[in-house]
């Protein structure tokens, strides 16, 4: 009889929803008329429910994890409090930042699982684009791995829809609010932007933690997204990696009230 090893069976991920606000009254809520951004409708549906659906419907993602909005906030949804009640959907208090919620969540997922990490306003995802992102991502061998998409194919298929982009030699990119930290190592990737974060506004200190000379390349459009990704696994001292999506939906989160006038309809 012939005989041969079977690997292990790849651990699914653990996702994470990162729902607060960064202050009271935030603009999509106050458009809404919602007790948090996270709540406002799309398609007739809280946004959140819509991102925490999809991810129940998608193979490589087993447990999902909430991370905010307040207890306040997540209880005046009833289909949102009985998701949480129930234990369908565990909850993690938000910090006073994105990088400390994260981090604070973080530390309730065993360091052996896989972990994805998005924003419960982004409410188009499906879970054909989920999974293939954890599937690429696995694929890069990385530690942690960011979605990005090219602005000029999120601009064609939403010319409408103003989005914040990088701007790199090579070509214009958009985040797409989806990270795949791989392993226990790729958790370090947080620390560093817990780091940036503090210091976002104030540019000359930034310039010392990501260094001048970089700093410098990207501002007179000298640097390669490659060479930034480079560098920044350098400075880490993690395998990092960037995937492209090509579905311009990816990087449709709604961060602004005008985003959520112009999807709110959507189905």
């Amino acid at each position: 009889m012939a005989t041969g090893t079977t690997s292990a069976p790849r651990a699914p991920f653990t996702a994470l929803v990162l729902a607060g606000d960064r202050a009271p009254g935030e603009g999509v809520a106050a458009a809404a008329g919602v007790a948090a951004k996270c709540l406002a409708p799309v398609g007739g549906k809280p946004m959140v429910l819509r991102v925490l659906q999809a991810l129940a419907e998608t193979p490589e993602v087993d447990r999902r994890i909430l991370v905010g909005p307040r207890p306040e906030a997540r209880d005046s949804q009833p289909e949102l409090k009985a998701l949480v009640d129930s234990g369908a959907v565990a909850w993690s208090p938000p910090g006073n930042s994105p990088s400390a919620s994260l981090l604070a969540a973080l530390d309730r997922i065993p360091a052996s699982e896989p972990v994805l990490v998005t924003t419960a306003d982004h409410a188009l995802l499906t879970p054909t684009l989920l999974d293939g992102f954890c599937a690429r991502a696995r694929a890069t061998e990385a530690d942690a791995v960011a979605g990005i998409a090219r602005q000029e194919t999120v601009n064609a298929a939403f010319p409408a829809m103003e989005r914040t982009a990088l701007r790199f030699q090579d070509g214009a990119i958009c985040g797409c609010n989806l990270f795949a930290l791989l392993n226990d190592r790729g958790r370090g990737v947080v620390g560093s932007w817990q780091e940036m974060e503090a210091h976002r506004k104030r540019p000359w200190r930034l310039a010392r933690v990501l260094g001048p000379g970089i700093l410098l390349r990207y501002l007179t459009g000298r640097l390669e997204l490659a060479d930034a990704v480079a560098h920044l696994a350098k400075r880490t001292g993690l395998r990092l990696a960037t995937v492209e999506l090509e579905d311009p939906t990816a990087a449709l989160d709604i961060d602004r009230p005008e985003h959520w006038y112009h999807l709110r309809d959507n189905p």
